[in-house]
């Protein structure tokens, strides 16, 4: 069973920056695209970011571009999402995913096959 950690999550100010981890195992990292996607109570979880397999192609969230930057290691088979300017907006709970079809690029949940259990990201203003 593939398994997704997600690290990093804590409470920041207006403005401030976090940087969220997640660490796979059981799965080759060269057979998932890997992505973040954030949940508020109530409501659907929301794309963020994706990265490919090779980490030669991203795409994000419209909310996002310009102050999230999303990354992987494949040799360590771990990935990050860097959150630069960050407002109360985006408090959630993040969680990492993958998409085992590497050839795709997916920016639905229903894409994505596995998660993280997440991590929260707090914004107070």
């Amino acid at each position: 069973q593939v398994q997704l950690v997600e690290s990093g999550g804590g409470l920041v100010q207006s403005g401030g920056s976090l940087r969220l981890s997640c660490a796979a195992s059981l799965v080759n990292a060269r057979t998932y695209t890997m992505g973040w996607f954030r949940q508020v109570p109530g409501k659907e979880r929301v794309f963020v970011a994706a990265i490919s397999w090779n980490g030669g192609s991203t795409w994000y969230g419209d909310s996002v571009k310009g102050r999230f930057t999303i990354g992987r290691d494949i040799t360590k088979n771990t990935g990050y999402l860097q959150m630069n300017s960050l407002e109360p907006e985006d408090t959630a709970v993040y969680y990492c995913a993958a998409d085992i079809h590497p050839w795709r690029e997916g920016s639905t949940a229903s894409d994505y096959a596995y998660w993280g259990r997440g991590t929260q990201v707090t914004v107070s203003s």
